[in-house]
């Protein structure tokens, strides 16, 4: 009886299959687009160059400055190099009377000797004063400009020192700017660069071109004139995806870069083509605008692009298409047979050994209770 009812069961289940089976799947949408073959969708031989790129998360941009001069507004840090000269300054000591006080005999010396000119470079210290030597002192420069820097200069000899009419000059002689914006750039998820010390700026959305404006841009308040080169070091936010169906068993998806140069063959190449579970049958799924009820399906004749080298429907892969590979229809029904009848067999084998088990038990019970002693042996 149970040998019946599964016959019945298998013939049933088989029947359903087949007969599924006999009429192939056809995609809906796929009869929207019966002449796209001889339209003019970008294909093999046949390639456009894709829109002006736009940057988007998570790209990589290299940026590098190729002027970084500082600008005359920017703040002097430790370890600054200056020159400074210093004319009208302090007498000079005679070489007979080195104690003498220059205040007090500024009037005696000679015209030749009488002032002092400084013209040497000076280093901005850890504690952010210029020292210019004991008879001049330490004057405080740290986070000023070199205006603000000369005036202090300036200030400092005429009230602490006591000099009347100080001629007072400060250039800036590493006027190189460090390079923080020099290297590679992750655009964060909120649309953004770090420019190290100098901020961030936004840039999704953006081309190189106005990316290019503006960092530089955002740059001219710190840097005098700042040019910068930018470039995309790594295409990270266009792609597109090849799906491959294992036939009821699950899906595979890899996710690939867009280079403006793939077509399906390419596409298939990066996944070391078709799988042992895979049909011939490819299509191109292209993304449909939003709220769009017709999908976009580009058929592919595989066979004709790889056997016969036919380009017609080796198209060109476009940022945000899915390269569907449908599974074979034999494995898909395997599969599906398997999905079936597994939970069936199993059922089934622990009906029968259970019911084999109690048969067992039955017979030994038999034979040795109520027999006799020596009944058989």
């Amino acid at each position: 009886m149970r040998a019946r009812v599964g016959g019945y069961l298998t013939a049933a289940c088989l029947s359903m299959v087949l007969s599924g089976c006999a009429t192939p799947m056809v995609h809906p949408v796929h009869q929207q687009v019966t002449d796209i073959a001889y339209s003019d969708v970008p294909r093999e031989l046949n390639k456009v160059t894709l829109p002006t790129y736009r940057v988007e998360p998570p790209d990589i941009l290299l940026i590098s400055a190729v002027s970084s001069a500082r600008s005359a507004a920017a703040p002097l840090r430790t370890g600054d190099q200056l020159l400074i000269q210093i004319a009208n300054g302090l007498p000079l000591a005679t070489e007979s009377d080195p104690e003498l006080n220059p205040l007090e005999y500024q009037a005696e010396l000679s015209l030749d000797v009488q002032f002092k000119l400084i013209n040497r470079e000076f280093m901005v210290g850890n504690d952010g004063t210029v020292d210019l030597g004991p008879a001049y002192g330490q004057i405080p420069v740290e986070g000023m400009s070199l205006d603000e820097s000369r005036v202090a200069i300036d200030r400092h000899l005429r009230e602490v020192v006591g000099l009347s009419n100080p001629v007072v000059s400060v250039r800036l002689l590493d006027i190189g700017a460090p390079q923080p914006v020099a290297g590679e750039h992750l655009v964060r998820p909120d649309g953004t660069v770090s420019l190290g010390v100098y901020g961030e700026i936004p840039v999704a959305g953006l081309t190189l071109s106005e990316v290019k404006l503006a960092v530089e841009h955002h740059l001219a308040r710190y840097l005098h004139r700042p040019e910068v080169s930018v470039d995309v070091l790594a295409y990270n936010s266009k792609v597109y995806y090849v799906v491959t169906d294992f036939g009821g068993l699950g899906q595979q998806v890899v996710r690939l870069p867009v280079t403006g140069n793939e077509t399906v063959l390419d596409a298939i190449a990066q996944i070391e083509g078709l799988s042992s579970s895979s049909s011939k049958k490819v299509w191109i799924a292209r993304p449909a605008p939003a709220g769009s009820t017709h999908a976009q399906i580009l058929d592919v004749h595989w066979e004709e692009i790889v056997a016969e080298g036919i380009t017609t429907t080796n198209y060109q892969i476009l940022p945000g298409d899915r390269v569907y590979v449908e599974a074979d229809w034999l494995i898909a029904t395997d599969n599906l047979l398997s999905k079936i009848f597994a939970p069936l067999e199993r059922t089934f084998g622990v009906i029968t050994l259970g019911s084999g088990t109690v048969q067992n038990l039955k017979f030994f019970d038999s034979r040795f209770s109520g027999g006799g002693v020596g009944g058989g042996f």
